[in-house]
């Protein structure tokens, strides 16, 4: 759906050419659905005092209007949380929330908080189960913001037009990794004071119509409120209406609605809720309906296979299945390296796991897939997935984690994609016998033999000596490798020995080995890697 920026100055001249624009463009647009949803949705919004009025009875109304269109809603305010992390909202904080080794341990907190921390009428019973929306909002304080209104992001989290462009470029990868939840950032209120006011304006511009576009998101798991515009003017809007999403923009960059403070007032945060909540409806039907506009590349085909069809893989066995990206997905994590420019994103995309990455020489960056409860795989004789790439040689580590804090153990196997991966989905066989410690870890070398304390499984990325590591990879189907299931060693004979191809040709040998034959041997090297 496309939003419409409009900077309004006044004047009937103006709301004509508005209108015509409106209407012409209707014919194009697909129908707006910002009716509440039928079934009771779980909400949660990160928030301080701006956002305690703004959920208040009598004030801004937003809590018993969200109730009213079936969200049930909690939120978190100061003192929330591990490590009291709702104390901290400002902008240079969401990479706390959002980007760092403690996210795991935050959003497991808030994706499960039903609690109230402000007072709001709450009449919808709890339905069960986590939050599915992310509100998250940093007060007027933010919209102080150094620099200049064209600065580019910058390297480091900061309050400048820069360092908050940083902010939210770093934490969209987990954004990306969690396309089960709808994350809705409220931009930070206007200020009286007009100082900084061109910044504040045109970095909310920026998280409006540019952030994502910059970023090539397609997903629609992440959408923007400009809290910050409809509260500069009485013209100033941010709302959805029949034909489309609306963004006008009023000739004020200031606060419009004073409290006393910069507070926003009740009238302004009345008008937020009116303009928000429909505009959650249209941000919630979208995100459930739209599925990621990105797919798998089609296989390359060639004369001589074109004609063949290919032969679909078998599928797996429940008991055996640890992921499909279907009907089975464990949580998923993207995690960096946050001292280099690195990016990597993983989702489930049209039933695989769709990994993106572009790790700098030295760097590294992981997708790391989570269960509830510690796994045992003994029953298996090792790990087995299909693989497709863009292209062949990217080299990859498959990780396997046991025990936690302290006693964590990290186990890998390093490897290229090859090159069937580039014409379809290649089969990848790797037994215990082949995932050995980390170097960086105590007993580096040693073999695994812990399949039934795992943790957690990863595939991992290093950068290159000279050059980035980087590309778009497709992963399905990980399963445990049974006995039934696993290749049975060819027997040798007289006609096999003699034979002058190579025994990589053998479709009864695990993909890696034609690997071997079809690549360099610069492309074999094992990347040894700091987590």
């Amino acid at each position: 759906m496309k939003t419409n920026s409009i900077h309004f100055h006044g004047g009937m001249a103006v709301w004509i050419l508005v209108t015509i624009l409106l209407s012409a463009s209707a014919p194009y647009r697909q129908a707006v659905d910002a009716s509440p949803p039928q079934q009771v949705v779980k909400l949660v919004f990160i928030h301080h005092s701006t956002g305690e009025n703004w959920l208040a009875d009598g004030y801004g109304d937003l809590g018993q209007t969200l109730g009213e269109n079936n969200y049930f809603v909690s939120d978190t305010n100061y003192g929330w949380g591990p490590e009291a992390v709702g104390d901290r909202t400002d902008i240079p904080n969401w990479v706390e929330w959002f980007a760092s080794e403690n996210t795991p341990v935050y959003m497991e907190a808030l994706f499960n908080e039903s609690e109230q921390h402000a007072a709001y009428t709450r009449t919808l019973a709890d339905p069960g189960g986590e939050n599915e929306i992310i509100l998250f909002k940093s007060c007027f304080p933010n919209s102080a913001l150094e620099g200049s209104p064209n600065d580019p992001p910058g390297t480091y989290e900061e309050l400048s037009v820069s360092g908050a462009k940083y902010v939210y470029n770093r934490i969209l990868p987990f954004f990306a990794s969690r396309p089960d939840k709808l994350f809705i950032v409220i931009t930070a209120p206007p200020l009286s004071d007009p100082t900084h006011a061109e910044n504040a304006r045109a970095f909310n511009e920026w998280l409006v119509n540019d952030w994502l576009a910059e970023n090539n998101y397609t997903q629609h798991n992440v959408a923007v409120f400009d809290f910050y515009n409809l509260l500069t003017s009485a013209d100033a809007h941010h709302r959805v209406t029949e034909v489309g999403v609306e963004h006008l923009i009023g000739a004020s960059n200031t606060l419009h609605y004073p409290s006393g403070d910069d507070h926003p007032s009740a009238a302004g945060s009345q008008k937020a809720t009116d303009e928000f909540v429909p505009m959650l409806n249209y941000f919630y039907h979208r995100w459930k309906a739209d599925a990621p506009n990105q797919s798998a590349p089609e296989p390359v085909t060639t004369p001589q296979t074109e004609s063949m069809p290919q032969e679909s893989p078998a599928q797996p066995s429940p008991s055996t299945l640890i992921a499909d990206f279907e009907t089975l997905t464990p949580t998923l994590n993207a995690y960096w390296d946050d001292a280099s420019p690195t990016r990597i994103t993983c989702a489930p995309v049209e039933n695989s796991l769709q990994i993106e990455f572009d790790v700098t020489p030295g760097a590294w960056a992981t997708c790391v897939l989570s269960f509830d409860t510690t796994q045992n795989w003994s029953s298996g004789q090792g790990l087995s997935f299909r693989i497709r790439a863009v292209e062949a040689g990217i080299p990859y580590d498959v990780d396997i984690y046991t025990g936690q804090n302290e006693s964590r153990e990290t186990y890998l196997d390093s490897a290229t994609v090859p090159v069937d991966a580039v014409n379809g989905w290649a089969d990848v066989q790797i037994p215990w016998s082949e995932f050995h410690r980390a170097d960086w870890e105590a007993d580096a070398g040693a073999a695994f033999n812990k399949p039934d304390q795992i943790q957690e499984i990863a595939i991992g990325f290093g950068g290159l000596d000279s050059t980035s590591n980087n590309g778009t990879i497709w992963v399905d189907d990980i399963q445990l490798i049974t006995q039934s299931a696993a290749s049975p060693e060819p027997q040798p004979t007289a006609e096999s020995e003699s034979a002058s191809a190579p025994a990589a040709n053998n479709p009864t040998i695990p993909c890696p080995s034609p690997v071997a034959i079809a690549l360099p041997l610069a492309l074999l090297a094992r990347l040894k890697r700091v987590y």
